[in-house]
C-alpha cells in the first residue's frame, strides 16, 4: 500500500484535478500542505475535510524526518504544493527522498504543472527541453545566464512578474534581441495571457504595463530552427 502520495493541484482552474486525486485526498490521514490556508480552500472546495500539517520551506528540514516516522508508523499522507506538482521548484524533494532511503513506498499522481503547457503552447520546440526553474537571484546569475545562451534546445524558467522585465533584459544581453521567446502568465485561470515574440518585442510589450501573476518563459534554444532541421534530417 502506498505510504506517501504526491498529489498535483490546479494552477488556477479548480476544475483541473483529477478524479483520483480527489479520492486520494479523501482517503489518507493527513495532508501535508505548502500552505494550510490555501489548501484548505481547495479542500473545502472539494468538500473534503482532513487534518493538515503545515511542510514549506522554511520548516523541511525540522519536519522531513519527523513525517517519515509518522508514514514508517502506519500513517498515509498526501503532499500537495499551494499550486500545481509536488516537488517542482518546492521542498518535496527532501520528504520523497527520506521516504525512499527508508524502503517506503511513494507514488506521484500525473496531474497539473506550469511549465507543460506553457511549453506546448510556446510554438518552440518540445521534443527535447531543459527547466531550469529559479534562477539564482545573485551568486551565479550571470554565470548560468550564459551558460543558458548556449543551450541548443528550448529552455523553460519560472520567474516572479516584479523581476520578469529585469529578467528579460539580462536574457538579451547575453542571447541577442532576436532570440525568440514565450511568456505564460495566469495560465489556466481568467486571464491568462500568452505573448510570443523576440526577445526585444516581449521586453517592449511587458515594459509598458503591470505584470501580475506566476510567470513562466520559454526560450528558443541557439539558432534552434537549424538544430531541430538537423535533428530531422538524422532521423
Amino acid at each position: 500500500m502506498t505510504q506517501l502520495y504526491l498529489v498535483p493541484t490546479p494552477i488556477g482552474n479548480l476544475e483541473d484535478i483529477t478524479l483520483r486525486a480527489i479520492r486520494v485526498l479523501k482517503e489518507v490521514d493527513v495532508i501535508l500542505a505548502e500552505d494550510t490556508r490555501t489548501s484548505g480552500n481547495l479542500l473545502r472546495h472539494l468538500g473534503i475535510s482532513k487534518p493538515m500539517v503545515a511542510f514549506h520551506l522554511n520548516n523541511e528540514h525540522q519536519q522531513v524526518e519527523r513525517i517519515a516516522d509518522r508514514i514508517e508508523a502506519g500513517e498515509t499522507m498526501a503532499l500537495v504544493t499551494d499550486a500545481g506538482t509536488p516537488g517542482i521548484s518546492d521542498p518535496g524533494f527532501m520528504l520523497v527522498r527520506a521516504c525512499v532511503q527508508r524502503n517506503l513506498q511513494v507514488e506521484c499522481l500525473p496531474g497539473a504543472t506550469a511549465f507543460v503547457p506553457a511549453l506546448v503552447n510556446s510554438g518552440l520546440p518540445a521534443e527535447r527541453f531543459i527547466f531550469e526553474g529559479f534562477l539564482p537571484h545573485k551568486k551565479g546569475r550571470q554565470t548560468k545566464l550564459r551558460e543558458m545562451a548556449a543551450y541548443p534546445y528550448t529552455t523553460i524558467l519560472y520567474e516572479s512578474p516584479f523581476r520578469l522585465v529585469k529578467t528579460l533584459q539580462q536574457l538579451m544581453e547575453v542571447m541577442g534581441p532576436d532570440r525568440q521567446v514565450s511568456v505564460a502568465r495566469e495560465l489556466t485561470k481568467i486571464h491568462e495571457e500568452n505573448v510570443r515574440g523576440t526577445l526585444s518585442e516581449v521586453i517592449a510589450y511587458f515594459s509598458q504595463k503591470e505584470v501580475k501573476g506566476e510567470i513562466v518563459i520559454v526560450i528558443e534554444g541557439l539558432h534552434g530552427s537549424q538544430n531541430n532541421q538537423a535533428d530531422d534530417s538524422e532521423a
